[in-house]
């Protein structure tokens, strides 16, 4: 583990948060998912900072940013590319969609035909395309922040669970704090806030960092307690749905992201726990015992956490 990548890493949050104000717990959980290769899901009103925080992310880590706006008229070959007939060359020339980038702003992937929202969950799992036979990679990293509006808002549509289940992590930015809006309000004059950002590492840093985590060590009993905290919601009185087996891989990733944040070769319980309702929140479903009895998701991750008890670090492997 070298630690000169870990105190770039935290350079790369530093840069984040002098654009993205008041929301450090927020992009230092994104920059943990991207660490861990997975993606992005927000579920926020509109204007609160999500394409900046896109635009910063990838300004400061030295990746392409493309950004797409989601209308019922998007197709999946908005995404994916197609081929056009170049008359002056007589043959079909491919031309690249937009998903042909290291980090893709989706906004408002839940106002779009199912047929696109599979198109895009299709490229995010595999990493690559397949248009007229041919099957091109995207770029490595290949990372989404995806955002929708939230459930009932006008010309929306719920994603299904099977493709939310897509999404390594979900989270809220939320509204800022009366001292950062008051700072945001005061800079509004300068013009754009990401346009002076500066790349702080480079693209093979971020690819060495996503590296350095595959190696980051988990005891035995570690991998139990992360095992027996989602095996706990697929038997909870107050889900319909528990977290799936992709929920588990999700979560052991994360951990060892943070935990490499945190300048340790090692996962600890407390690194599992930390990233436990990132993980989980959108892959349970409360049932109408948990309604009526007004016990919505993170309560009932709480009493999972409750219950289950953390391994002694010292037992033997």
């Amino acid at each position: 583990m070298d630690l000169t990548f870990v105190n770039k890493a935290h350079q790369v949050l530093d840069a984040v948060n002098r654009v993205v104000l008041g929301k450090q717990v927020e992009t230092a959980e994104i920059l943990t998912a991207f660490l861990a290769n997975g993606h992005v899901l927000l579920e926020d009103i509109p204007g609160v900072g999500k394409t900046t925080l896109a635009t910063t992310f990838s300004k400061v880590m030295g990746l392409d940013c493309h950004r797409v706006q989601f209308t019922p008229d998007v197709m999946p070959s908005d995404l994916t590319g197609f081929s056009i007939y170049r008359r002056e060359a007589e043959k079909f020339v491919y031309q690249e969609g937009s998903v042909f980038c290291n980090i893709l702003l989706a906004d408002e992937i839940n106002r779009t035909s199912p047929k696109t929202q599979s198109a895009l969950l299709e490229v995010m799992e595999e990493r690559r395309v397949s248009v007229d036979g041919v099957t091109r990679p995207v770029p490595d990293p290949f990372l989404v922040i995806a955002t929708q509006n939230p459930s009932g808002s006008a010309g929306t549509q719920l994603l299904p669970e099977a493709q939310i289940d897509r999404f390594m992590i979900t989270l809220t930015l939320g509204y800022p704090d009366y001292q950062s809006e008051l700072e945001i309000a005061r800079s509004s004059q300068a013009g754009s806030r990401t346009e002076n950002v500066t790349a702080v590492i480079t693209k093979e840093d971020f690819l060495e960092m996503q590296r350095q985590i595959q190696d980051i060590y988990i005891k035995d009993v570690v991998y139990d307690f992360i095992l027996r905290l989602v095996t706990a919601t697929r038997n909870h009185p107050m889900l319909e749905k528990g977290a799936s087996p992709r929920a588990t891989i999700a979560l052991v990733k994360t951990a060892k992201a943070y935990a490499w944040l945190q300048g340790r070769h090692y996962v600890i319980p407390t690194d599992v726990l930390t990233q436990l309702q990132y993980v989980l929140c959108h892959r349970i479903t409360p049932n109408m015992t948990a309604k009526t009895n007004s016990r919505n998701r993170l309560h009932i991750l709480a009493d999972i956490i409750k219950a289950t008890p953390q391994p002694y670090m010292g037992a033997s492997r």
